[in-house]
Protein backbone atom coordinates (compact mmCIF):
# COMPACT_ATOMS: atom_id res chain seq x y z
CA UNK A 1 0.00 0.00 0.00
CA UNK A 2 2.61 2.30 0.62
CA UNK A 3 4.65 1.47 -2.18
CA UNK A 4 1.78 3.05 -4.92
CA UNK A 5 1.45 6.42 -2.75
CA UNK A 6 4.97 6.99 -3.06
CA UNK A 7 4.86 6.35 -6.42
CA UNK A 8 1.89 8.46 -6.74
CA UNK A 9 3.69 11.65 -4.77
CA UNK A 10 6.30 11.33 -7.14
CA UNK A 11 4.09 11.66 -9.77
CA UNK A 12 2.60 14.53 -9.18
CA UNK A 13 6.00 16.59 -7.89
CA UNK A 14 7.17 15.73 -11.75
CA UNK A 15 4.05 17.20 -13.18
CA UNK A 16 4.08 20.16 -10.73
CA UNK A 17 7.60 21.14 -11.82
CA UNK A 18 6.85 20.58 -15.45
CA UNK A 19 4.02 22.86 -14.87
CA UNK A 20 6.04 25.42 -13.73
CA UNK A 21 8.66 25.24 -16.07
CA UNK A 22 6.24 26.00 -18.84
CA UNK A 23 4.80 28.93 -17.24
CA UNK A 24 8.00 30.21 -16.63
CA UNK A 25 9.33 30.02 -20.81
CA UNK A 26 5.98 31.16 -21.57
CA UNK A 27 5.46 34.00 -19.78
CA UNK A 28 9.38 35.04 -20.11
CA UNK A 29 9.17 38.26 -22.27
CA UNK A 30 11.23 37.98 -25.01
CA UNK A 31 14.56 40.18 -25.07
CA UNK A 32 14.41 42.90 -27.79
CA UNK A 33 17.30 45.05 -28.95
CA UNK A 34 16.80 49.02 -28.94
CA UNK A 35 16.08 49.91 -32.83
CA UNK A 36 17.58 53.06 -32.07
CA UNK A 37 20.94 52.43 -33.55
CA UNK A 38 22.72 55.57 -32.53
CA UNK A 39 22.49 54.20 -29.04
CA UNK A 40 26.03 54.11 -26.96
CA UNK A 41 26.41 50.37 -26.36
CA UNK A 42 25.69 49.95 -30.39
CA UNK A 43 28.58 52.19 -31.16
CA UNK A 44 30.82 50.21 -29.45
CA UNK A 45 30.09 47.30 -31.35
CA UNK A 46 33.00 47.25 -34.19
CA UNK A 47 34.29 50.67 -33.84
CA UNK A 48 30.95 51.55 -36.09
CA UNK A 49 31.93 49.91 -38.93
CA UNK A 50 29.13 47.26 -38.38
CA UNK A 51 25.67 48.17 -37.82
CA UNK A 52 23.75 45.53 -36.01
CA UNK A 53 20.41 43.82 -36.80
CA UNK A 54 17.90 44.71 -34.67
CA UNK A 55 14.88 41.94 -34.11
CA UNK A 56 11.53 42.86 -33.99
CA UNK A 57 8.98 41.21 -31.62
CA UNK A 58 8.25 37.20 -31.77
CA UNK A 59 5.04 37.15 -33.97
CA UNK A 60 4.59 32.67 -34.03
CA UNK A 61 4.38 30.81 -31.09
CA UNK A 62 5.06 27.36 -31.47
CA UNK A 63 4.22 24.70 -28.68
CA UNK A 64 6.73 21.89 -28.33
CA UNK A 65 6.71 19.82 -25.71
CA UNK A 66 7.37 21.61 -22.05
CA UNK A 67 8.79 24.49 -23.80
CA UNK A 68 7.91 27.65 -26.77
CA UNK A 69 10.09 28.12 -29.99
CA UNK A 70 9.82 31.64 -31.06
CA UNK A 71 10.47 32.52 -34.22
CA UNK A 72 11.25 35.93 -35.10
CA UNK A 73 11.32 38.21 -38.27
CA UNK A 74 14.51 39.73 -39.12
CA UNK A 75 14.58 43.51 -39.97
CA UNK A 76 17.33 44.55 -42.06
CA UNK A 77 19.42 47.64 -40.69
CA UNK A 78 18.92 51.11 -42.34
CA UNK A 79 21.68 52.70 -43.77
CA UNK A 80 22.62 56.02 -41.85
CA UNK A 81 21.44 59.26 -43.28
CA UNK A 82 23.89 61.59 -45.19
CA UNK A 83 24.72 64.22 -44.32
CA UNK A 84 24.33 67.37 -46.10
CA UNK A 85 28.16 67.72 -45.97
CA UNK A 86 28.76 64.61 -47.33
CA UNK A 87 26.95 64.97 -50.26
CA UNK A 88 29.29 67.15 -52.79
CA UNK A 89 28.62 67.14 -56.33
CA UNK A 90 31.38 65.77 -58.59
CA UNK A 91 33.99 64.23 -57.36
CA UNK A 92 35.88 64.65 -54.41
CA UNK A 93 39.96 65.79 -54.57
CA UNK A 94 41.78 63.93 -52.22
CA UNK A 95 41.66 65.78 -48.92
CA UNK A 96 44.86 67.86 -47.89
CA UNK A 97 46.55 71.42 -47.71
CA UNK A 98 45.40 73.60 -50.47
CA UNK A 99 48.27 73.95 -52.99
CA UNK A 100 50.31 77.29 -52.46
CA UNK A 101 49.39 79.06 -55.65
CA UNK A 102 45.53 79.12 -54.63
CA UNK A 103 46.17 80.82 -51.36
CA UNK A 104 45.90 84.68 -51.53
CA UNK A 105 48.95 86.81 -52.65
CA UNK A 106 49.08 90.34 -54.24
CA UNK A 107 50.18 89.84 -57.99
CA UNK A 108 50.51 92.20 -61.15
CA UNK A 109 47.55 92.74 -62.83
CA UNK A 110 47.10 94.23 -66.34
CA UNK A 111 43.48 95.71 -66.65
CA UNK A 112 41.26 98.21 -67.40
CA UNK A 113 39.03 97.69 -64.90
CA UNK A 114 38.18 99.48 -61.99
CA UNK A 115 39.91 99.04 -58.38
CA UNK A 116 38.09 97.45 -56.71
CA UNK A 117 36.22 95.01 -59.06
CA UNK A 118 36.44 91.54 -58.65
CA UNK A 119 37.47 89.33 -62.11
CA UNK A 120 37.05 85.73 -61.96
CA UNK A 121 38.88 83.38 -63.94
CA UNK A 122 37.52 80.05 -64.11
CA UNK A 123 39.58 78.31 -66.17
CA UNK A 124 42.44 79.03 -63.97
CA UNK A 125 40.50 78.65 -60.53
CA UNK A 126 41.16 82.31 -59.61
CA UNK A 127 39.28 85.49 -58.02
CA UNK A 128 41.31 88.86 -58.61
CA UNK A 129 40.04 91.79 -56.20
CA UNK A 130 41.76 94.60 -58.52
CA UNK A 131 43.42 96.95 -56.53
CA UNK A 132 45.61 100.47 -57.65
CA UNK A 133 49.00 100.50 -59.49
CA UNK A 134 48.45 97.25 -61.71
CA UNK A 135 47.87 95.26 -59.05
CA UNK A 136 45.35 92.94 -58.01
CA UNK A 137 44.56 90.27 -54.91
CA UNK A 138 44.26 86.76 -56.14
CA UNK A 139 42.58 84.27 -54.14
CA UNK A 140 41.80 80.67 -55.09
CA UNK A 141 38.33 79.30 -55.85
CA UNK A 142 36.32 76.07 -56.73
CA UNK A 143 34.27 76.79 -59.78
CA UNK A 144 31.62 75.07 -61.58
CA UNK A 145 31.69 71.32 -63.06
CA UNK A 146 31.44 70.52 -66.30
CA UNK A 147 28.22 71.67 -67.32
CA UNK A 148 27.73 74.22 -65.04
CA UNK A 149 30.28 76.93 -66.39
CA UNK A 150 28.50 80.20 -67.10
CA UNK A 151 30.22 83.54 -67.86
CA UNK A 152 28.92 87.36 -67.47
CA UNK A 153 29.18 90.59 -65.42
CA UNK A 154 26.76 91.26 -62.21
CA UNK A 155 26.96 93.44 -59.33
CA UNK A 156 26.87 92.38 -55.21
CA UNK A 157 23.40 92.56 -54.43
CA UNK A 158 23.33 90.76 -51.12
CA UNK A 159 25.72 90.29 -48.38
CA UNK A 160 25.30 87.46 -45.42
CA UNK A 161 27.46 85.96 -42.81
CA UNK A 162 26.71 82.65 -42.06
CA UNK A 163 24.12 82.50 -44.61
CA UNK A 164 21.52 79.55 -44.54
CA UNK A 165 21.13 77.23 -47.74
CA UNK A 166 18.11 76.59 -49.48
CA UNK A 167 18.92 74.25 -52.58
CA UNK A 168 17.39 75.35 -55.71
CA UNK A 169 14.39 73.06 -56.71
CA UNK A 170 16.63 71.95 -60.33
CA UNK A 171 19.61 70.67 -57.44
CA UNK A 172 16.82 68.92 -55.29
CA UNK A 173 15.35 66.53 -57.99
CA UNK A 174 19.09 66.68 -60.04
CA UNK A 175 20.54 65.18 -56.72
CA UNK A 176 17.62 62.74 -55.89
CA UNK A 177 17.77 60.95 -58.96
CA UNK A 178 21.62 59.93 -57.95
CA UNK A 179 19.89 58.25 -54.44
CA UNK A 180 20.98 61.80 -52.85
CA UNK A 181 18.41 63.51 -50.51
CA UNK A 182 19.14 67.10 -49.77
CA UNK A 183 16.91 69.50 -46.94
CA UNK A 184 14.18 71.62 -47.80
CA UNK A 185 16.45 74.35 -46.09
CA UNK A 186 19.57 74.18 -44.11
CA UNK A 187 20.64 77.07 -41.07
CA UNK A 188 24.02 78.99 -40.98
CA UNK A 189 26.84 76.95 -39.42
CA UNK A 190 30.10 75.19 -39.96
CA UNK A 191 28.56 72.04 -41.38
CA UNK A 192 26.69 74.36 -44.13
CA UNK A 193 28.06 74.02 -47.80
CA UNK A 194 27.71 77.76 -47.77
CA UNK A 195 30.34 78.84 -45.08
CA UNK A 196 31.24 81.62 -43.27
CA UNK A 197 30.23 84.34 -45.97
CA UNK A 198 27.79 84.70 -49.37
CA UNK A 199 27.78 87.48 -51.66
CA UNK A 200 25.16 86.94 -54.09
CA UNK A 201 25.19 87.94 -58.03
CA UNK A 202 22.51 90.24 -59.77
CA UNK A 203 19.02 88.37 -59.62
CA UNK A 204 21.01 84.57 -60.35
CA UNK A 205 21.22 81.88 -57.96
CA UNK A 206 24.96 82.15 -57.80
CA UNK A 207 26.93 83.01 -55.16
CA UNK A 208 30.60 83.94 -54.02
CA UNK A 209 30.96 81.87 -50.87
CA UNK A 210 32.91 80.18 -48.12
CA UNK A 211 32.87 76.18 -47.73
CA UNK A 212 33.14 73.18 -45.10
CA UNK A 213 35.13 71.32 -48.41
CA UNK A 214 38.27 73.50 -48.52
CA UNK A 215 40.13 70.70 -50.12
CA UNK A 216 38.03 71.36 -53.19
CA UNK A 217 39.69 74.42 -53.74
CA UNK A 218 41.18 75.04 -57.32
CA UNK A 219 38.83 72.55 -58.93
CA UNK A 220 35.93 72.16 -60.84
CA UNK A 221 33.06 70.79 -58.15
CA UNK A 222 30.35 73.53 -57.59
CA UNK A 223 27.14 73.51 -59.33
CA UNK A 224 27.99 76.75 -60.45
CA UNK A 225 28.96 79.09 -57.67
CA UNK A 226 32.13 80.31 -56.97
CA UNK A 227 33.67 78.54 -53.40
CA UNK A 228 36.28 79.97 -51.54
CA UNK A 229 38.02 78.62 -48.33
CA UNK A 230 36.22 80.69 -45.45
CA UNK A 231 38.89 82.41 -44.00
CA UNK A 232 39.29 83.49 -48.05
CA UNK A 233 35.96 84.51 -48.06
CA UNK A 234 35.58 86.52 -44.56
CA UNK A 235 38.82 88.61 -45.95
CA UNK A 236 36.79 89.20 -49.04
CA UNK A 237 33.72 90.12 -47.50
CA UNK A 238 35.42 92.54 -45.56
CA UNK A 239 37.30 94.20 -48.95
CA UNK A 240 33.80 94.57 -51.41
CA UNK A 241 30.20 96.10 -50.91
CA UNK A 242 27.31 95.97 -52.31
CA UNK A 243 27.03 97.27 -55.36
CA UNK A 244 30.62 96.04 -56.56
CA UNK A 245 31.06 94.80 -60.50
CA UNK A 246 31.64 91.01 -60.83
CA UNK A 247 33.14 89.64 -64.22
CA UNK A 248 33.18 86.13 -64.22
CA UNK A 249 34.89 84.84 -67.48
Amino acid sequence: MMKPLVLAAAMLGILSTAALADDRYASRPPVVLSPDLTAPWINQLGGGSVRPVVYQRPVVVQQRGLFQRRTYIQRAPQPAPQTVSAIRPGVPVIRGQVEPQFLPQIVDYDTKERPGTLIIDTNNRFLYLVVDGGKARRYGVGVGKPGFEWAGAHKITRKAEWPDWTPPSEMVSREAAKGHYLPARMDGGPENPLGARAMYLGSTLYRIHGTNAPWTIGSAVSSGCIRMRNEDVVDLYDRVNIGTRVIVM
